[in-house]
């Protein structure tokens, strides 16, 4: 039977999701909490592959076992050998067996928080960036909205991207502000390595008045990575949910 699982997580203390040798990931600590009640190993295949300190409202995997099990006592189990790792399953849903996780989903959506005042971070500390200087949300509205549309992101695309084509479609770029914090959303198919990152650190550039707004037009044209704004901390961003057909 395959499941489809919906997860949650904060990922101050892991070193992204894939499995690395040694070293603390979300797709580890998974894949052991459900042979710690299957006693199988059993492959966590997930719809993306978030980075070191990046955080899931609703990160989406697939897993097949050899025996039929409710759900909720896949999501019961899971969650009993999680603990205390801050990995939570939200929901289980059995599904068909074609479905995937990662190519059956039509749309990704990712948020960055970032938290605009000059006192420092206490209860949101490594969950929103931090930005005491105080930034021009206008025209990072109006910046953001140049990213939407089909274009070559070699800009915006980090060095050790897998992706075979540079060429992305962002469906929507939007940003919410709720007095000294500043939510930006974006949505699309997909995104490459540090896509979303460098655009918010390019829009912080703008926010802060160092950048004009039309710099964003400019960065996409060049095609040329140095042109790009800073990466932005990995902490603030967070993958927000997925859309399936089915």
């Amino acid at each position: 039977m395959r499941y489809k699982l919906t997860i949650e997580y904060d990922g101050t203390p892991f070193h992204g999701w894939q499995i690395q040798d040694n070293l603390a990931t979300v797709q580890g600590c998974i894949s052991d909490a459900i042979q710690k009640f299957t006693n199988t190993y059993v492959s966590v295949n997930g719809a993306g592959r978030t980075d070191s300190g990046v955080h899931a409202n609703a990160q989406v995997a697939h897993i097949d076992l050899d025996d039929k099990w409710d759900e909720n006592t896949i999501l019961n189990a899971i969650n009993y050998h999680l603990r205390p790792n801050p990995i939570t399953i939200i929901k289980v849903e059995k599904t068909e067996c074609d479905f995937d996780a990662r190519f059956s989903a039509i749309k990704r959506y990712y948020v960055y928080k970032i938290i605009n005042r000059n006192g420092h971070l206490s209860l949101k500390k490594n969950r929103a960036l931090h930005v005491p200087r105080k930034l021009n949300t206008e025209n990072m509205q109006m910046a953001a909205k140049l990213f939407i549309g089909k274009h070559d992101f070699t800009a915006f695309r980090s060095a050790h991207c897998q992706s075979k084509s540079p060429i992305k479609t962002l469906d929507s770029s939007s940003i919410e502000v709720m007095e000294d914090e500043i939510n930006i959303y974006f949505n699309a198919k997909s995104f490459l390595h540090r896509q979303v990152r460098s655009m918010v650190g390019t829009l912080l550039k703008i926010g802060e008045n160092d950048w004009p707004i039309d710099r964003v037009s400019k960065i996409l044209k060049s095609q040329d990575r140095s042109q790009c704004g800073p990466v932005a901390s990995a902490h603030g961003l967070y993958l927000d949910k997925i859309d399936y057909l089915k």
